[in-house]
């Protein structure tokens, strides 16, 4: 099955029918398959691929070891070489392989510093992503120490999260790409329907204790994680959008852990007024949460409502991967960040003044969290002021469901 995913991730996760150029960020951990993908690639006529490799422990040392000066200015966390190949148009491939508790022991400010120098290195392709002017994918891998996080105690922890993967990737189906161009077009006829209503607000609750209003803008437009025919996250089973970041009312409650550059967030509530966080805790790894709220002047407010079904292929293996490639796949979610201009109608059009004022977020920072439970509720409201039921007890409502099935 390996070989069909390598098929899944070269042919319909990235562009290279239109730029022979391959870019591949990955651990050390999984240069073998890496490896195996170069070699397919140049098969197929790829003419120049470029290995980022990364090594976790190395990283982890060098954090533990220095100061926050001497992070931002040490040369690994430096990824200029990505807007090289941005300039270039090269596919980026990223293979994200988690190293789970490694950076437990690492100040939360060293970990905002290192996330810094490498988002302040690569302007370039971070603009050319937020416009959707370039190929890119994010892909996961198993590694040795995450298998034996995610299945505790069980033998043959490798295989079972490999094929665990390869599930949720569908490619246990006979065509995985076919596979995967149906269930897009399911989605995207449910994406048609939400964008036809003309909502101004959806209302969260659980019995978590999520109790939160998320405006959207005028001419919101919701979307999937395909990208001119480029899936960029592998897998996805996400329907999107960006709020009016001015507008988050409520309290909302974390339904999964959040790795964020290996470091753990864990059991936590943020609270917004008028938009703005206000106020949050978490019983694990609440500074690292700080450092995320505080990134920059408007990363404290959201950019992304995602709405993902419990009963999703993800959700239903009952697991939690302690990535947030996967479990934000299992799991409606929102993000503090930057929003979307993909989500607003004309929204590519618009400069970042301009997006503000139409009530779409801009900061440096994207950070995806999971509150999606078996019991959420969603409500949306019209511009008329209809109610209209849009999850019931973690689902899309049956009424959605129809309406989009034929």
């Amino acid at each position: 099955m390996e070989e069909k995913y390598i098929n899944l991730l070269l042919h319909r996760c990235t562009d290279l029918e239109h730029n022979k150029i391959l870019f591949i960020h990955y651990n050390i951990e999984i240069q073998d398959f890496v490896e195996k993908i170069s070699k397919t690639a140049k098969k197929l006529g790829i003419e120049e691929i470029y290995l980022d490799r990364e090594d976790p422990v190395y990283i982890h040392d060098l954090l533990k070891n220095s100061t926050i000066q001497e992070i931002g200015e040490s040369p690994v966390f430096d990824q200029s070489i990505w807007d090289f190949y941005a300039a270039k148009q090269a596919s980026f491939l990223i293979l994200e392989t988690e190293y789970p508790h490694l950076m437990d022991d690492i100040e939360p400010e060293k970990i905002a510093a290192s996330s810094k120098k490498r988002r302040e290195s690569r302007p370039l392709y971070r603009k050319l992503v937020e416009n959707c002017e370039l190929s890119w994918c994010i892909a996961a891998y198993p590694g040795q120490k995450w298998a034996e996080e995610v299945f505790q105690g069980e033998e043959e922890s490798y295989q079972k999260l490999k094929q665990a993967i390869f599930k949720i990737c569908m490619i246990d189906q006979k065509e995985p790409i076919a596979s995967w161009d149906i269930y897009l077009r399911k989605t995207k006829k449910i994406i048609t329907y939400l964008n036809q209503l003309k909502l101004v607000k959806l209302h969260y609750a659980n019995s978590l204790g999520t109790n939160l209003d998320v405006y959207l803008p005028k001419k919101y437009l919701f979307s999937n994680a395909e990208d001119k025919e480029v899936i960029v996250n592998m897998p996805s089973y996400e329907i999107f959008t960006s709020p009016d970041f001015r507008k988050t009312e409520g309290i909302v409650y974390s339904a999964k852990p959040l790795i964020y550059n290996g470091a753990l967030i864990d059991n936590f509530w943020i609270k917004f007024s008028e938009g703005k966080v206000v106020d949050f805790s978490a019983t694990t790894g609440e500074k690292v949460l700080q450092e995320i709220i505080n990134t920059d002047a408007n990363s404290c407010y959201l950019g992304e409502c995602a709405l993902v079904e419990n009963n999703s292929p993800i959700a239903n293996m009952n697991l939690t991967f302690g990535t947030t490639l996967i479990d934000e796949n299992a799991s409606c979610h929102l993000a503090l960040g930057a929003g979307f201009p993909e989500c607003l109608e004309n929204g590519f059009q618009l400069t970042e003044e301009q997006l503000l004022a139409h009530g779409v977020n801009v900061s440096k920072n994207h950070v995806d969290f999971m509150i999606g439970t078996k019991d959420l509720e969603i409500v949306g409201t019209t511009e008329s002021g209809e109610e209209i039921p849009i999850f019931t007890n973690g689902n899309f409502a049956s009424h959605i469901l129809e309406k989009c099935s034929n």
